[in-house]
Formats: structure tokens, sequence, C-alpha cells
């Protein structure tokens, strides 16, 4: 076989390996994988082949390393297209001293503490997050 059927067997296989864990990285390698069949195609020598595969598979990595890293972070816990609790209405009779109220919700007993920010007030409220088994709750403008 020519050693541009094996840069794009290894670039193949990247891609495939990616499809089964997800792993947004290899394709990044892949790329770089890609470039060393396309420096072999080039008629290049094997040191170069190499070196281009390299660089261009770190350059991809590097690169959408800086990417991902300036996008805002975003929560699962906080967004309601992934957790149908946000949004949802509990009632608090009373607050406990260490900021914390037990409230009745779906059935149970839930602890709610109030989003930063926010005076510990009875009434209604709006859980804006959960973490863990807590809801994060703020006073809704209408029950002030």
């Amino acid at each position: 076989m020519t050693d541009t059927t094996w840069w794009w067997l290894l670039a193949g296989s990247a891609v495939a390996l990616e499809l089964f864990t997800g792993t947004f990285y290899l394709l990044m390698v892949a790329i770089g994988l890609a470039a060393g069949a396309v420096a072999a195609h080039l008629g290049l020598a094997l040191t170069w082949q190499l070196v281009s595969a390299a660089v261009v598979g770190s350059a991809a990595v590097v690169g959408w390393t800086l990417v991902q890293r300036r996008r805002p972070q975003r929560t699962a816990r906080a967004e309601r297209s992934v957790n149908l609790d946000i949004g949802e209405q509990v009632h608090i009779d009373a607050w406990q001293a260490d900021g914390t109220a037990t409230v009745k919700y779906r059935g149970a007993q839930w602890t709610a503490v109030l989003r930063s920010g926010e005076s510990p007030q009875p009434g209604v409220h709006r859980v804006t997050e959960l973490v863990g088994n807590r809801l994060i709750v703020e006073k809704t403008p209408s029950s002030n």
C-alpha cells in the first residue's frame, strides 16, 4: 500500500472512533492525518508527511481549545430545555435562619435556596436552577 492509503485509513479510523466516543478532539487529529495524506499526495518525503500531520493536527487541537474557552459556559442545570423544573413556581411559607426553606414540590420535600442578591420573603418563588437536590429560587415579580 502507498503512503497516501495509510494516511487516509488512519484519518478515516480517527473519524470512526470519534463517532463512537463523541470526543470532538479526534476530529482535529483526523484533520492532521488528512494533512499527512495531502503531503503524501504532493510527493513529500515521509519526514515531511509526519511533520505536516503533527503541525496541522496540533494547531487544530489548540485552535479548538481556544474556541471552547472563549465560549461562555452554560450549565444544564439552569436550562429549561434540559430541566423542566426551571420556571416552575413554589410557595415558600417561611425562611430559616441559614437562608434555606423547605418546600413541598412534586410530591416531595425539597430544600429551597435563594438566588444571590435576593432577600428572603415568603410567597411565590420561581425555580431558576437545580443544584443537586436544592432548588435555587427567586421571588416572582407578581407576588411582591
